[in-house]
């Protein structure tokens, strides 16, 4: 893609789309930005969350990083952009659900088996955040599925190390949600905290409770750390 060709969808933008849809923008700015959802994904430029969830602008709250990770609240307050988003999403916007979202194919999981480049440290050091998502064996199509899913509980595992998501879960106003997106079915496995598996949309048991979301929570580590786990 040319510089121009940047350019000309600029154009488009302002010239075409925008107009058909001022006055929602209008609204949005003069009543503030209302999200239901907290959606954490993939920077993977195969995965549109606006199209996967069939919405518009203002009803998202969107944080995307390599592999759709949550690093673990940390009380020193240091700079990091995810945590703080989570924090804003749910302690200022007061969302009420949060998706941890991962996708086949990715490469942030395939990382893991493989050496990143020797000038990317940062990126050495965040999938540190994913390590425990890894299965002893070769990085098979098989098995790397699996660690995508591994890798989505164990993120929503981390989301349980910040207070004000523990404090919203437990009054029954936040509920947490594990999706792992087939980029080339277009289906979507839904993680179900009652039996601890993903499972099609259809098949999903919808037992949402806080009680059930906890249960998911506090068995996301030993779900992780069983290679051959029957979920996986």
């Amino acid at each position: 893609m040319q510089e121009r060709d940047l350019i000309d969808k600029l154009e488009r933008f302002e010239t075409g789309w925008f107009p058909q849809h001022a006055e929602s923008f209008k609204a949005m700015v003069r009543d503030g930005q209302h999200p239901s959802t907290l959606f954490i994904g993939c920077s993977d430029s195969r995965v549109v969350p606006y199209v996967l969830m069939d919405c518009g602008p203002g009803e998202l709250f969107i944080v995307r990083n390599v592999g759709n990770l949550v690093p673990p609240w940390d009380s020193t307050g240091d700079a990091h952009g995810t945590a703080a988003a989570i924090e804003f999403a749910t302690a200022v916007l007061e969302v009420n659900h949060i998706v941890v979202c991962g996708h086949s194919h990715c490469g942030a999981m395939r990382a893991l088996y493989e050496e990143p480049p020797a000038c990317c440290k940062h990126l050495r050091g965040w999938l540190s955040h994913a390590y425990d998502a890894r299965l002893p064996v070769a990085a098979s199509a098989e098995a790397l599925r699996r660690v995508e899913q591994r890798n989505i509980v164990l993120q929503l595992s981390s989301l349980m190390s910040y207070p004000m998501v523990e404090a919203r879960i437990a009054s029954g106003s936040l509920f947490l949600h594990g999706w792992h997106y087939l980029l080339d079915e277009g289906v979507v496995l839904v993680f179900d905290p009652a039996t601890r598996e993903f499972r099609p949309r259809g098949d999903y048991s919808f037992s949402g409770s806080t009680a059930a979301v906890m249960r998911a929570e506090s068995d996301a580590q030993r779900w992780c750390m069983q290679p051959h786990d029957r979920s996986v």
